[in-house]
């Protein structure tokens, strides 16, 4: 079935493109004869507007040193002999995520195995990032890094270091690095907020393993909402970015980082004119909790919201279909507890137009729990102000993985318990809610946000119940998956 995907640009990096479009205006005069008579007036001539472009070769020049390839490794171990893999060694849980990502079934590639069944097989990615301290701290993507062993930071003057991951964000896909370095160049921070759709942009990447590869365009839009449960209100523009151009930086004409690019929207895999990116402002606020903390904590507010179309504004009697519509309130949350109701029509927020539905989550990424928030809320006709608390996401989320390394691997979900709200929404009486999926079950369609209800024909009542059935399965295990709901069987090899 030919689908649109949305792709995250891991791995390997994109050819250089070059091609600025710069456009000139044009004048004209026109004559008008009047009528009985009277003199003919020439229309006064229009001075050409000239549009210029930025100094990008100066910018590349200028910030080219402080970006950075990032390149990863690991082992996987090979698949047994017989199975379905082939003679090649099965892919690590990133590199099958790289390639569902791009609509690319896991099989389309293999690793040839340097030993027997068993032995381990290397597996290699890479990526790009950007110095942000003259220290060696370097901000990339978190699916850049996911799963890594090693990690190899190289810089433009060829020198390689060994890299520390501080921490990543799966969340925002946010990642830090530390290289053991002083001295090193930085780019400067600059503001996503300041940007105007039409505004010219540049990348800077390893695309395909082509280091510092420069690409250019314009800004397309701003907080825009994917459909990949995260929270990040992305900027869309029409540069180039290809696998191996996440975590590299983009920048504005003044050469400041005002974004990382994330993803790319595609039927083919690689680029068709459609690019994400996450606000630096996000990635900062992710950042400063890493190397703070070295963990993240995401404020939550506790509601379902969806979109106003025109029929809502016309219903609650908005004088514009803009905002977010609460559809539910969870219990005991911060919205709860603030008085939203369902209905109500959360118009602003930390001062903040909430135009649609989708810039709510991208406010609350930005604040951390404990903040009070406020909110402007249309209810029964006219605006009223509330404030909320925000409270901190829900417990994190256990990993359901073998440690012993037997033959039929791993399961690869991280699961936490459902929530009440959540079971009378599902409309089911029990299961666990699939945070991540990784390693057999991701590759098998296991995707995040399902809610596994059996295992086994066992019903799923706790992480430790699975790990249990798991340890004593022998080659694969049958799961019952509720999404959307509608319930589905998904065999998972374990080999």
């Amino acid at each position: 079935m030919n689908r649109l995907h949305f792709k995250s640009t891991h791995l390997v990096a994109a050819l250089l493109t070059a091609g600025l479009i710069g456009g000139v205006g044009v004048s004209a005069v026109r004559d008008m004869a009047v009528a009985h008579a009277q003199p003919t007036v020439a229309a006064q001539a229009v001075a050409p507007a000239t549009v210029t472009t930025p100094d990008f070769a100066s910018i590349a020049a200028r910030q080219g040193a402080a970006v950075v390839n990032i390149s990863t490794s690991g082992v996987q171990q090979t698949a047994d002999e017989g199975d379905d893999a082939g003679a090649g060694a099965p892919m690590d849980p990133s590199m099958q995520d790289f390639l569902r990502r791009f609509g690319l079934p896991p099989g389309a590639f293999q690793f040839a195995p340097r030993g027997g069944p068993g032995a381990g097989a290397p597996v290699r990615g890479e990526g790009s990032g950007f110095i942000v301290s003259p220290d060696g701290l370097i901000l990339t993507n978190a699916h850049v890094v996911r799963g890594a062993k090693a990690v190899t930071v190289k810089l433009t003057d060829r020198r390689e270091f060994k890299a520390k991951v501080l921490g990543r964000d799966d969340k925002t896909d946010v990642a830090v690095l530390k290289i053991d370095a002083t001295g090193l160049p930085t780019l400067a921070l600059g503001s996503s907020q300041a940007l105007r759709p039409g505004e010219w942009v540049m990348a800077i990447g390893s695309p395909f393993g082509f280091e510092n590869t420069v690409t250019a365009g314009v800004v397309s839009a701003k907080g825009r909402s994917l459909p990949d449960d995260s929270a990040v209100p992305f900027i869309q523009t029409d540069v180039a970015v290809n696998p191996g151009n996440s975590g590299g930086p983009l920048i504005n004409a003044r050469g400041e980082v005002v974004g990382i690019n994330s993803q790319i929207y595609s039927r083919s895999g690689g680029y068709q004119g459609v690019s994400f990116a996450i606000p630096i402002e996000l990635a900062s606020h992710i950042k400063d909790q890493i190397v703070a903390h070295g963990k993240v904590e995401h404020a939550r507010l506790g509601v379902t919201v969806q979109p106003v179309n025109q029929a809502f504004a016309d219903s609650f009697k908005l004088p514009r279909p803009e905002g977010a519509l609460v559809a539910q309130v969870e219990k005991g949350s911060a919205a709860d507890q603030a008085g939203l109701k369902a209905g109500d029509v959360i118009l602003r927020a930390d001062g903040q137009a909430i135009v649609d539905s989708g810039d709510l989550p991208a406010r609350i990424a930005l604040a951390r729990p404990g903040d009070k928030l406020p909110l402007e809320v249309w209810r029964n006709g006219r605006a009223e102000q509330l404030t909320a608390t925000l409270q901190g996401a829900k417990g994190k989320a256990e990993t359901v993985a073998r440690a012993d390394g037997a033959a039929h691997g791993k399961l690869g979900l991280a699961l936490r318990p459902l929530q009440p709200d959540e079971k009378r929404q599902a409309q089911v009486d029990g299961g666990l809610r699939v945070e991540q999926a990784g390693g057999a079950a991701a590759a098998a369609g296991v995707q995040a946000g399902d809610v596994l209800l059996s295992i086994n024909g066992q019903p799923a009542t706790s992480v430790e119940q699975v790990r249990g059935v798991v340890a004593k399965a022998d080659k694969s295990v049958a799961l019952l998956i509720e999404r959307g709901g509608q319930q589905l069987f998904v065999p998972v090899p374990l080999a």
